[in-house]
């Protein structure tokens, strides 16, 4: 073999172990968290929330941009027997989700404690929706759930209108009713807020205090000076982006890892805590190891606590949260609760963390909880209208008052809460490929329900 032929070989050779490494490193990883993705959102949406297969593809799967190549190839398949649901790509990288009653979905094989006794489900006569009172009302719900001539559709699921703890007004979607578990994504943050202000309360954690991960433990790592409140605000310096483009660590997190936090925890540091804000579930899924260890270490106990001391009290009744295989709940985005429940929720906070005579949170939380964080519209697990950044006063110009903050979820869900008018407002949806996960709609929404109530 001559000198150039040989040359050649190698070069070809050597391309290939580029192309090789090329594709274990990025496009596997991204096949692998699209598959898990499929089939999360599958069981979830099937056996959680009782929803149509078809439907959730064609609503929830099918009009991600990301999804589009990966879905040429994909294959899923239900096993209504098993409760599980399998998805493939050409044959291969399956990705198994399997439910679990009382503990959601959960990725590949896992086993679960058995369910607390005290919140299994049991059939509560549910009432039927409530029509709004004038004509006004009705028509802002109209106007919510009214759908443009051609894509990008909003897909409005749920509408529910709370004054002074009283439902007014809600409507729902074709095959969602008042007791369907609605995926709160994001939204989720805002219980974990909850949970931690318990313990607050409890006396078990402080905002101020060093966050307690023992992976931190030495003086000598810059990540032991991260407190639970950077956690919280997302100013933990931590370099652990979320693009939701499945090569990003919050997406390896969420769909390939088994134990979330752990990944999440070996996060370098890019900037000094509390100096910097940036948004990403990773913090959230640390903190959810926390409490996690606060409690007692186990699923089973988290679920206990959080029915005890959050759910039951504030009349939340149809409440899933998920849970990674170290037993840690996926607050990131995971947790489940009709309409109605979250509307509970957000009654909470607006009446300073007290429900019936009854303190859940911790005096002042609340005002803890929906200061802005540096120069952006977010608090601690809830986004805020008060302070300058651009989208708060956005926001703010377009209707909504100063003193709104909310809960935000990918898609469209919200819980909107305004001490000023006493209105709490939720809005549930599968909104994709709409600016702001359909902020403008939401902001006249808010306008359209603060005119029928002052008119």
């Amino acid at each position: 073999m001559g000198r150039v032929a040989i040359w050649l070989s190698c070069a070809l050779l050597l391309a290939l172990i580029i192309v090789v490494a090329w594709f274990l490193y990025h496009v596997k990883p991204a096949i692998q968290v699209g598959t898990a993705v499929i089939s999360q959102a599958l069981c979830g949406e099937v056996f959680v929330a009782g929803l149509d297969p078809e439907r959730v593809f064609r609503e929830e799967i099918a009009p991600r941009p990301e999804m589009h190549l990966l879905l040429k190839h994909a294959l899923y398949t239900i096993d209504s027997q098993r409760k599980q649901v399998t998805t493939t790509w050409r044959g291969h990288f399956a990705a198994v989700a399997a439910y679990h009653p009382g503990y959601g979905c959960s990725r590949g094989e896992i086993s679960f404690p058995n369910q607390p006794s005290k919140i299994e489900a049991e059939a509560v006569p549910v009432e039927p929706p409530l029509a709004p009172p004038n004509a006004k009302l009705e028509g802002a719900l109209d106007r919510a759930f009214a759908e443009p001539a051609r894509p990008q559709y909003r897909q409005v699921r749920a509408i529910v209108i709370m004054r002074d703890g009283q439902i007014v007004a809600e409507r729902y979607a074709p095959g969602i009713t008042a007791d369907t578990p609605l995926l709160g994504y994001s939204v989720s943050k805002s219980v974990v807020n909850a949970l931690v202000a318990i313990l607050v309360r409890e006396g078990r954690l402080s905002p101020e205090m060093p966050a307690p991960v023992d992976a931190w433990n030495s003086p000598s790592d810059p990540r032991h000076a991260i407190t639970l409140d950077e956690l919280m605000r997302m100013t933990s310096g931590l370099d652990f982006p979320e693009k939701d483009n499945g090569l990003d660590p919050v997406s390896r997190m969420m769909f390939l890892e088994p134990d979330m936090a752990a990944y999440a925890k070996r996060a370098p540091l890019k900037a000094k805590p509390g100096t910097t804000w940036e948004y990403t579930s990773g913090n959230t899924l640390i903190v959810s190891s926390i409490i996690r260890d606060q409690i007692g270490g186990r699923a089973d106990e988290v679920l206990r606590f959080a029915h005890r001391k959050l759910f039951d009290p504030i009349g939340m009744t149809h409440v899933i949260m998920e849970f990674d295989h170290a037993g840690t709940p996926i607050g990131s985005t995971r947790i489940y609760a009709s309409a109605r429940d979250w509307a509970r929720f957000g009654n909470l906070y607006l009446n300073d963390g007290v429900i019936n005579g009854r303190r859940i949170l911790p005096e002042n939380w609340v005002a803890y909880s929906t200061r802005p964080t540096l120069n952006s519209d977010y608090g601690a697990g809830f986004w805020v209208n008060a302070g300058r950044a651009d989208d708060a006063r956005g926001r703010v110009e377009a209707g909504m008052p100063a003193d709104t903050y909310f809960a935000s979820g990918n898609f469209g869900q919200r819980i909107v809460i305004i001490p000023s008018q006493r209105l709490v407002i939720v809005r549930f949806g599968a909104t994709i490929n709409v600016p702001g996960m359909d902020i403008r709609g939401l902001t006249r929404l808010v306008s359209d329900v603060l005119s029928a109530q002052n008119s």
